[in-house]
Formats: C-alpha cells, structure tokens, sequence
C-alpha cells in the first residue's frame, strides 16, 4: 500500500493537490482513495493495513452503500420465497417494510397510496452510508434517530434485526468481514416491551362459548382448549386429528397470504391432548361439515361462517 502526492492545475490557473492512497488486496484487486491532506491518507493507510492483517478488509465495501446491500440482501429473499425456501411473502413483505420505510427511507414508497396510520414520519435512514464507512456508533446513532421519531421499542429492534441479517447477507457475498448491527440493543421502559397477553377468564370465555353461532363455537373452543396460535389453527386438517388417542398433532401454520409451512421453530411442532368434551365436540362438527377427507382443513368452514357473518353487517 502507498501514498503519493498528485497536483494538477485547473482551468482558472490555480493548482489543485490531494494525496492518494492505493492499495492492493491478496486477490489483486486495487482501490483507490483521493483525500485533501496527508494525515488523512496516512490514517486511512494504517487502519487499512491492519484490516489486511487481520484478514477483515475488503476492498468492494468502499463501492458499495447500504442501499446497494439492501437491494442485494431484497433480491436474495425474494429468490428465496419463490423457491420455497423457509421465506414467505409476509416475511419478505414485513423486511421490505423496515428497509424501505426505516433503513434506507425512501420518501417516494407511499406516493399515491394510502399511508398506513401506525407508521412513523422518518427520515434518518443510513441507506447512503458505505458499507466501509458503517460503524457500530452509526448504528446505534441510527437506532437513537428511531426512537426519538417514537418508534416502539419492538418496532425497533425488529428493524434493527432486519439490518443485522442485511449485514449478514453481505459478509456472506465479501462485501464485508463484519457485522456492526451485532450486539445494538434496544433499551427502554420497563412499560415499553412486548405487551403481555392476558387470556380471557373462564367465566368470560364460558359467556362467550353460549351465545356463539354453533359452528363458531367449535373453534372458539378448540382455540381456548388448546392454546394454538391463528395461523396453526387455521393449517390444521383431519390427518391431524386422533380421535382414538384424543389429541392433535401441530406442524403447520399459515399466514395472511395463504402461505402454508411448518411451524416456525422446531418446538413448535407438538401434540396437544384434547378433552373428551372437545374430542365429542370435533366429531359433532365432522359429521356436519362438508370437508371430512384427511387432506380438509378442519376449522375452514368455521372461519367462512364468521367473515360472512361479518359480511351481512
């Protein structure tokens, strides 16, 4: 690596200098960086030899900004989804959102569209920074704009957890050797965490379970004896189903877009014992509704009587 002077005159007559540093990496590649004085040529010279050193340089991060990254990280996803590799619309659609209403705003996305009402006005995005210039102080610097724009706590490290994975994403193509996003924590009220659910009691729940339609009242009941999450209730078919051993097995779930796959987590695929009441009660139901074939959804049918239902009103 060198540094060298380089003085040329201008049109006008005066004289322009800057002093330049080059470098050459193992693999050959060469990067060129111009700056106004010496120290500054000097400084960059020895943080980057002790990059190289260390093995953590890499030459490419100076071309590249983060919205350059994000774009890369956006495409691989979506490849991703359409391969059905464990990436569904609604997880491509929610890093989408982060990265272009937060990381890398982009104040033209909601143009001649209706602004969703619980996004926040900002502008403090980092999506012009290079990636060789992006820091640890940046990104909690960018964590502290969100914050005061009144981001949630949640929101927040959501999109902080966006930002890390698209920092992953580039460490894995070369663009990068390491993630400034590890480790940024998100601190705030103790009232400002993820809200508690707090169940229905048992009076409130048996209140609902007598003036509920008939049908409805199969899925109220299954979803209060169970404790399974809408999406897997909403995957779950006859196979599923052991009337003989009284239980149901939980391996899939579907999200808003009809997105069928497995659980999120391994711990999620579990089997739940049913009450011989809820067992007499899906066997009831079966006998009623059309869909009784193994491959059928079992609560399908329930879920069309409340949205028309809903529809009439």
């Amino acid at each position: 690596m060198s540094v060298r002077k380089r003085t040329w005159k201008n049109a006008d007559g005066t004289e322009t200098t800057v002093w330049i540093a080059d470098v050459m990496d193992a693999n050959g590649g060469r990067e060129r960086r111009q700056f106004e004085s010496r120290k500054e040529a000097d400084a960059y010279r020895i943080a980057t030899e002790g990059q190289m050193r260390a093995g953590t340089f890499r030459g490419d991060a100076a071309k590249f900004t983060v919205k350059d990254a994000a774009d890369r990280f956006l495409d691989y996803c979506e490849a991703r989804r359409k391969r059905g590799e464990r990436m569904t619309q609604r997880n491509y659609d929610v890093m989408d959102g982060h990265i272009g209403n937060y990381i890398c705003h982009d104040p033209k996305r909601h143009e001649g569209k209706v602004r969703p009402s619980r996004l926040k006005e900002f502008d403090g995005g980092i999506g012009q920074i290079k990636l060789s210039q992006l820091t640890t102080k940046g990104v909690n610097d960018f964590r502290d704009r969100l914050r005061e724009a009144g981001v949630t706590v949640v929101t927040t490290r959501k999109i902080l957890s966006t930002l890390q994975q698209l920092l992953g994403h580039a460490i894995d193509r070369d663009l990068i050797a390491i993630n400034v996003a590890k480790g940024v924590k998100v601190i705030g009220r103790r009232d400002e965490g993820a809200r508690k659910i707090v169940p229905p009691t048992k009076e409130a729940m048996r209140a609902l379970l007598s003036v509920a339609d008939q049908d409805f009242r199969v899925k109220l009941a299954f979803a209060s004896a169970t404790g399974v999450r809408a999406g897997e209730l909403h995957a779950l078919r006859w196979h599923h189903v052991d009337f003989s051993k009284g239980e149901v097995k939980v391996e899939t779930r579907v999200d808003a877009f009809g997105d069928e796959d497995v659980t999120k987590t391994a711990a999620g695929m579990r089997i739940i014992p049913l009450s011989q009441p809820l067992v007499l009660m899906l066997k009831e139901w079966k006998l009623r509704t059309k869909s009784k074939k193994a491959g059928d959804l079992v609560l399908w049918s329930c879920a069309l009587v409340v949205l028309s239902s809903c529809s009439r009103r």
